[in-house]
């Protein structure tokens, strides 16, 4: 498995042991089954961003420290200059630089996500999690599925949804899709 979920993986399997916690009672709180926890937990499956967005709620950690191993510290401002945002490389499927990576205690996450083209127009996964999501194209088309709906996107447009439906964000035309998404 990738280097970077291994070490995501290292991350949640570190919170829950100070926590106290049993791999059965996070599952629990997740509402996920104990074995697609343990498979996040061992790094043998792919890490849904939804997901770690939750266990940061759940163990009321900032979603950057899971991702990345480092605690923001910024409290009134943060600058993230171009080209200076780390790269979070989780799946196949999407990448993602955290915009406001450096900011403590946010109300929400700012992320530019690349969405990489892929054989056929279904997903592979629908993510959903609690709250609210704003996406807005920045280059390509991409294929938006929120529950039984589907939409396109080009440069320019906007789409504001409730995150707890299924989603995924597919590339269309054979190119990568680029995007802004904020959870919220």
């Amino acid at each position: 498995m990738d280097e970077n979920i291994m070490l995501i993986a290292q991350r949640i399997k570190a919170l829950r042991d100070i926590a106290g916690e049993s791999k059965e009672e996070v599952a629990k709180v997740l509402e996920i089954p104990v074995k697609d926890y343990e498979n996040y937990e061992s790094g043998k499956t792919d890490i849904s961003v939804s997901f770690l967005y939750e266990l940061a709620a759940h163990f009321n950690v900032e979603l950057t420290a899971i991702l990345t191993g480092h605690e923001p510290h910024m409290k009134s401002f943060s600058l993230v200059r171009k080209g200076t945002a780390p790269n979070i490389e989780r799946t196949k499927e999407y990448s993602y630089r955290d915009l406001a990576y450096n900011f403590k205690h946010k109300r929400m996450e700012i992320f530019e996500v690349q969405a990489e083209p892929r054989s056929g127009d279904k997903p592979g996964h629908l993510n959903s999690h609690p709250g609210q999501e704003f996406n807005y194209c920045l280059e390509g088309s991409m294929k938006i599925i929120i529950g039984s709906n589907e939409m396109t996107l080009n440069p320019g447009d906007s789409l504001y949804f409730d995150s707890g439906l299924p989603h995924a964000m597919i590339a269309l035309n054979n190119k990568p899709a680029k995007f802004i998404a904020v959870i919220l």
